[in-house]
This record gives C-alpha cells, structure tokens and sequence, in this order.
C-alpha cells in the first residue's frame, strides 16, 4: 500500500486550513509523526485522507486517487482515530470493538472476528474492562478503547489524532510500543498526530511538521528536530541534544514571545 499527499487544500467558508500540503509516499511498517501546534491544520488532514473531507487537490491510495475509490473501499483500508471519540453508545466494551472489526465485513460473527477482539483487548491490557458498559468507563479507559476499535480492524493505513492525550505516562509508553509493533509486524502506514515532542522523537521514523496550514518541514527526526524549527513554529528557544541510546531529547528553554507587563504593575 503506498500513500501520497499532493498540493492538497481545504478550507472552512473563507478560512484556509490547509494551503498546499505536499507529502511524499510514506514507507509502510514505519511511524510518521505529525507534529505542530494547535491549528496547524493536523486534524484536518487526517480527516481528508480518512475520506471524511473533500479537499483540493490529489491525496493517493495504493496507486488510485481517493476521489475513485468507495467510501467502504476507504473505511476498510483507512483507520482514523479521531482526538475525541464518541464512545458513549450502551455497548459493552468487547461488543464496541467487534463493532469496529465488522464495520466494513459481513454482519456474520466468525471464530477469527471474536479471537481478534479478545487478542487486541489482552494487547492493551483492558480485558478486564469487556463486559464494562461504555457510559461506565474514565475517559483514559475510554481512549484505550477507542485505540482497540482502531487497531483491531487491521486497516492498511492507521491515523491517529493525539492517541495518547488521556494516558498516564505507563499507558502512553506501552500504547506506542504496541502501535509500533503493529505497524512495523503488518506493514502499515501510521500516521500520529502528537504534542510531546520527545515521545514523538522515540517512536517516529519520519516527520511532518505542519505550521499555519502548510509544511514547514519533513524528513528525519535529526533533519526536522532542530532548535531553529522549535523557534519558527512553536515559539520557544529549545535544546535538542541526542540520548545514549541515539535518541534525540527535546528541552525547552521558554517561549521566544516578549512578556506582558507585571501583575503587580497593573494594581
């Protein structure tokens, strides 16, 4: 499966989100992090290559533009897991997780469907959440379960917008190892869209760096990960040195904007 994103553009009535968003075809079993601050126009682009927006210009899919294939074509080869999922319906855990196995398969519950659900639930370590209701879960319970419906429908190309946001820093760590295994196991294309910088450095291959609605940069972490992006973009004077273990470490320092007068001047 290889997928590209060429010259695409989207807007909101007058407001442009996205203004030319080039990306070159993305090596599947590798990682690609999305990065960039708020508004950059990150989630956007995910919901156009999920098929779920129409923009400008040509976002490919094993070789065909998006515009020719079906809409179940997409659903089945694309998962997109949106920042906030609506998780709330009266299922049962396991039940919302077949739900997303079969949503783009027959209706016919087979053996490999149900063995599916129960290995990927045992994989996140939430087994002992299947015969929970929806409504009854936190929400860190409820994004690992979100993460379940993502991975266990075995999707060719994996989106995931800020996957990790309601994770404890156990949770965040073993969710990325488990991310990283599928993609590398299956040979899919994940794309994660991600705030922490240095969770990013640890499990991406690849980066995007979206800033105002087009790419600032792409490339590898060494090429990308630089103090003068850090600077561009999100505004703050930042180190980036690399770990023992080759690992590059992102430090920052405090914001490049000038401050605001004193509290205390304005009583």
């Amino acid at each position: 499966m290889i997928l590209s994103v060429d010259e695409v553009r989207f807007s909101y009535g007058a407001v442009t989100v996205l203004d030319g968003i080039t990306i070159g075809e993305l090596d599947p079993g590798k990682i690609t992090a999305t990065i960039g601050p708020n508004a950059a126009g990150k989630t956007t682009l995910f919901k156009c290559i999920a098929g779920l927006l129409k923009p400008e210009g040509s976002i490919r899919l094993g070789g065909k533009d998006l515009r020719q294939h079906s809409r179940e074509e997409i659903t089945k080869k694309v998962s997109y897991l949106p920042q906030e999922s609506p998780v709330n319906a009266v299922l049962t855990v396991f039940e919302a997780v077949l739900l997303a196995r079969k949503h783009t398969l027959s209706w016919r519950v087979s053996d490999e469907d149900l063995r599916a659900c129960a290995q990927i639930l045992e994989n996140l370590d939430i087994e002992d959440l299947s015969t929970r209701f929806l409504n009854e879960l936190s929400g860190g319970q409820k994004q690992m379960v979100s993460i379940a419906q993502a991975l266990v429908r075995e999707p060719d190309v994996l989106l995931m917008d800020e996957p990790t946001s309601s994770l404890d820093l156990q949770r965040q760590l073993e969710v990325l190892d488990l991310i990283r295994e599928v993609t590398a196991g299956r040979g899919i294309i994940t794309l994660i869209s991600l705030h922490d910088l240095n969770l990013a450095a640890r499990y991406a291959a690849y980066f995007v760096v979206m800033d105002k609605g087009t790419v600032y940069a792409s490339g590898e972490g060494h090429q990308v990960l630089t103090p003068e992006m850090l600077r561009d973009v999100y505004g703050v004077n930042a180190t980036v040195l690399t770990s023992p273990d080759g690992i590059l470490q992102v430090t920052p320092l405090g914001s490049v904007r000038k401050r605001g007068p004193r509290v205390d001047a304005l009583v």
